[in-house]
This record gives C-alpha cells, sequence and structure tokens, in this order.
C-alpha cells in the first residue's frame, strides 16, 4: 500500500485570521461573491457575511481583493543542495508563497542528484527548518540521471519520495523506462517526464523553424518532444502504469496524448506560462531569458497548448521554475543554460494575457492552476467550512512591471522580466498559516 504523501515545511504558528469582505472564488465549491472568511488555528471555520472575530485574531481588510485557493506547482528547481547561490528551500519558497503558491514539489537535478534515501532525508529535514510552504521533493528514476540503473523507488518512496523524475534529461532507452513503470508500481508514485529524443534535439538552442533559420541557430524540432511522448506513452499502456509529461510544448504532443487516452493509456501533463504566452518570435531579441528547454515553439503550438488546458487535455499549470546566476545568462545565447524563474509571475502573466482578453475564463484558470499536486496525489486547495487553510488574496486591478522592485527568487532570469502585468498576490494562507504578506499590504488589526 502506498504511504499517503507528506509535504514538508518549517514550523510555524497556525494562522487565526477574519479576512474581510473578499470576492471569494473556488470553481469546484461553487464561490463567486463577497464574503468573509474566518480562519481559526489554521482551518477555515466559517464562510459568511458580518463574520464575529474571535479574541486575538487578525483583521484583513480583503474589501479590494479577491480570494481565491492557493496554487500548486509540481515543477520546481530549487537548486539545493549544490548551487545555493542560484535559489536554495528557504528563497525558493518565498517565491512561492509571493506568487499565491500554498505547496510546491522540487525537482532533483541537483548536486548531488536526488538519487538516495540519505539524499532525500538530508533535504527533507532542510525543508522541515527552511520552507516558508508546504514542500515536496521528486527522486530521479535512474541512478545520477544518467539514465542506466534504476534508483531504489521502493526505498525512496518510504523515504517520502513525491514521484520519480529524471527531469532535465530524458530516459533514453526505452529498455530501462519498461523497466521504471514495472517498478513504480511497487513504489506507488508516478513518474514525471523530461520528453525529448536527443538524436533529433541535438544541440539546439531554440526551436527549429523560420525564426531559427533566419538567427542562425541550432533548432529544436518539435518532434523531438512528441515521438518521446509516443514512446512513453505505449510504455505506459503496454506496464499499466502512470506517467506524467512535463512541460508540453508542441501541438503534437497535445495530439499525441489525446490519442493515448483515448486509447486508455493512465497519463496527465501539464504546461507553463511561458509556453502558453510566447512563442519563438521573442528569441529575435536573443535575449536569454527566452532560453528554456523545451524552446518557445510557434504560434500555431501556443494556441494548441491554450486551447488544450482550456478542454482539460493539460492538466494543471507548472511553472519550471529554473533559476539561474546572472553571470551564466549574461553570455551569447548559444552559450548561456536553459531555463526561466516562474514562481512570482505566472498568475499575474496568465491573468494579464488570458483572462483579461477573454481568452480564458478566470474559474478555468484557478482550476488549472491549483490542480498542480493531483497527479502526485495531493488535495486540490479549496475554500470550503472544514479545510486547511490555502488561500491567496489577490489584487486583480493592481498594475505592476516584474522586477521593477526585485525578485523573491535568488535569480532573475524571468522571461516576463520589464513587462508591465495586471493582477498582484497580496496575501498567501499554506498549510494553515501566513506564509507570504505583500511588503506594502498593511498589517491587520488584532481583535
Amino acid at each position: 500500500m502506498t504511504r499517503p504523501l507528506e509535504l514538508d515545511r518549517a514550523p510555524v504558528p497556525p494562522a487565526t485570521v477574519l479576512i474581510r469582505g473578499a470576492h471569494v472564488v473556488d470553481p469546484r465549491t461553487g464561490l463567486d461573491g463577497r464574503a468573509d472568511l474566518l480562519v481559526r488555528e489554521g482551518v477555515i471555520a466559517e464562510i459568511g457575511e458580518q463574520l464575529e472575530a474571535p479574541q486575538g485574531a487578525e483583521l484583513v481588510d480583503a474589501s479590494a481583493l479577491h480570494a481565491f485557493p492557493a496554487f500548486v506547482d509540481p515543477h520546481v528547481h530549487l537548486r539545493t543542495p549544490g548551487r545555493e547561490d542560484e535559489e536554495d528551500i528557504d528563497s525558493g519558497s518565498r517565491a512561492a508563497a509571493a506568487g499565491g503558491y500554498c505547496a510546491i514539489l522540487a525537482q532533483p537535478n541537483t548536486s548531488p542528484v536526488v538519487d538516495s534515501a540519505p539524499v532525500l532525508r538530508s533535504l527533507r529535514e532542510r525543508a522541515r527548518a527552511e520552507a516558508r510552504i508546504p514542500t515536496g521533493f521528486l527522486a530521479a528514476i535512474t541512478v545520477g540521471q544518467r539514465g542506466e540503473q534504476l534508483t531504489e523507488m521502493a526505498e525512496l518512496a518510504g523515504a517520502g519520495a513525491a514521484g520519480f523524475t529524471d527531469d532535465g534529461l530524458p530516459v533514453r532507452s526505452a529498455g530501462v523506462m519498461r523497466q521504471a513503470l514495472q517498478y513504480q508500481r511497487l513504489a506507488g508514485r508516478v513518474l514525471a517526464l523530461h520528453e525529448e529524443d536527443p538524436s533529433l534535439s541535438g544541440n539546439g538552442a531554440m526551436h527549429e523553424g523560420e525564426v531559427s533559420a533566419q538567427l542562425g541557430l541550432a533548432g529544436i524540432p518539435s518532434i523531438s518532444e512528441s515521438v518521446q511522448v509516443a514512446r512513453d506513452c505505449a510504455l505506459a499502456l503496454y506496464e499499466q502504469g502512470r506517467i506524467h509529461v512535463q512541460h508540453l510544448s508542441a501541438l503534437e504532443t497535445v495530439e499525441t496524448i489525446e490519442r493515448a487516452r483515448s486509447a486508455g493509456v493512465q497519463v496527465t501533463c501539464e504546461a507553463t506560462p511561458h509556453h502558453l504566452l510566447l512563442t519563438d518570435e521573442a528569441v529575435r531579441t536573443l535575449d536569454t531569458n527566452f532560453k528554456m528547454n523545451p524552446p518557445l515553439r510557434g504560434e500555431a503550438d501556443r494556441q494548441a497548448l491554450i486551447e488544450a488546458l482550456r478542454s482539460g487535455a493539460i492538466d494543471c499549470v507548472a511553472t519550471d521554475h529554473a533559476p539561474h546566476a546572472r553571470e551564466e545568462k549574461e553570455q551569447p545565447f548559444e552559450l548561456a543554460p536553459m531555463g526561466v524563474t516562474g514562481l512570482e509571475t505566472a498568475f499575474a502573466a496568465l491573468h494579464t494575457d488570458l483572462v483579461l482578453p477573454g481568452v480564458l475564463d478566470l474559474s478555468l484558470l484557478l482550476e488549472r492552476m491549483t490542480a498542480g499536486g493531483q497527479p502526485f496525489g495531493l488535495a486540490v486547495p479549496r475554500i470550503e467550512r472544514g479545510a486547511s487553510a490555502d488561500i491567496c488574496l489577490v489584487d486583480l486591478d493592481a498594475d505592476w512591471e516584474v522586477g521593477e522592485a526585485g525578485y523573491e527568487s535568488r535569480s532573475g532570469n524571468c522571461a516576463f522580466a520589464g513587462r508591465r502585468l495586471t493582477g498582484r498576490v497580496r496575501m498567501t494562507i499554506a498549510g494553515g498559516a501566513v506564509a507570504y504578506r505583500e511588503r506594502t499590504f498593511a498589517l491587520g488589526a488584532v481583535a
């Protein structure tokens, strides 16, 4: 029997807060209107009008704000252990809280790789001392992420691994992937897959297409992703395994996953804000904040991702938050590392470019941004009586420039740097405790 997944955070007192007059929206519980929310000892105790504040409760005037279920990100790089100069558990979880997240799952491509129970236990211990919000850790599928020998998946699951991934690298061998799917049944955790065929992607630096040809940069074809997804969906069906496809970027991949689901494959998938909002046209600037893997693709791919998010073919939004040191990104485009940050801008960017123009409904965006933990067995945050308080307070009218006031993250390699966005998180309650309050958001009175 699979052990329930437990996330870790630093010890903090549970919140007792009366959120007064917020516009509460939770598509899963049907809430969409003005209400007070009383959080008592970390639990949503009451939802109603003109609620009485218990003695000692903090009073928060939310009359100009919306209250949403807080978000869950299944794809974050915390760079711990090994590159704490780029990010650590404290700064990464603080950035997540600033973006309205109540839970995150960190990837194992660290130094050393999270491929053994001792490394995982050490990380969990650090999270219990440093994490601002509940934080989980995925372990590697293969030792050292070399794609050759499977990790001790059952032992890692027992030590608290949220799932298994060689993120940053594909599992090249179909035979090794088949073995991983077989052992998955013992471990009881999902395989999250970075999908590309290295023989097709080669040394590409951006999407293969008209823009790469004009810039003279080596390209990564979209089929590099889709053919690998097709292979792994076929293996998952044969072995009756569960897979989660990370950071979809291509129209062909969406079509492949839809066909696989129709055939009975147990497959979920995610898309990032940058792939939903940007295309390879942005790379014309040669700004390395537009360099990531998979790369920004064409407009047809972007539209396919949006439609798949709308239809549910894409299950959730994930940021693939990938911090890098400034000096590493300040290199020629071909030499710079791939990856961008995204925790602090995800909601605002999607709200600005998809919700405000009417492309997506706000309620649908909330459904997808709160669903990130579902493929890994985590409960979806809900605003209802008796639920743990996982709430973000958002000013939907706030206009701000990304990066103008700095970042909570240690790194600033954001694809939306310098953009003006509309919508800003003012406060986040995660796991029943106040995890973030914007510096300019006044402290509420105490009853």
